[in-house]
């Protein structure tokens, strides 16, 4: 699995440097997709093997969305540095007493810091949250004037 993301991470950097067409990099994915799935068709006997296995039989669909998406990136490393205070913070108050108020915390964050980052005001979206009489999804899509990193 380790030589699959790493000849992944490869053929991101040929793309992001021009050194690989449109086509090649179609059929570049194609082929490191397929390798991916003749990897996942085995039995493993390790229980972490399988537990592995299994995981990522779950995840195969968005195993490999950096290379159809230019502006992903390949690791969720900036997600989870953006809410490692949040994570400290529960730490330390010794966590939540119950499942939903964990699910609570983390949406929140997520908005909270989603609008940081955004430079938006959250109070607009916490008060649409707190006004609305049923559940609604709030649209926290960058506008399309928004600067792309």
């Amino acid at each position: 699995m380790k030589g699959i993301l790493q000849h992944s991470l490869r053929l991101r950097d040929r793309r992001d440097q021009n050194e690989i067409s449109e086509p090649g990099l179609a059929i570049a994915r194609g082929k490191l997709e397929a390798r991916l799935d003749r990897e996942l068709e085995r039995s493993y006997r390790s229980p972490q093997n399988q537990r592995l296995a299994n995981h990522l039989r779950r995840e195969r669909e968005a195993m490999f969305t950096f290379l159809y998406c230019p502006e992903l990136e390949a690791t969720n490393y900036r997600a989870e540095q953006a809410i490692r205070p949040m994570v400290v913070t529960r730490k330390v108050w010794g966590g939540n007493r119950t499942e939903q108020g964990a699910r609570t915390q983390s949406v929140l964050v997520s908005i909270l810091q989603t609008c940081r980052q955004q430079l938006r005001p959250t109070t607009v979206f916490l008060e649409k949250l707190l006004h609305s009489p049923k559940p609604q999804v709030l649209d926290l899509t960058l506008p399309a004037h928004w600067p792309q990193p």
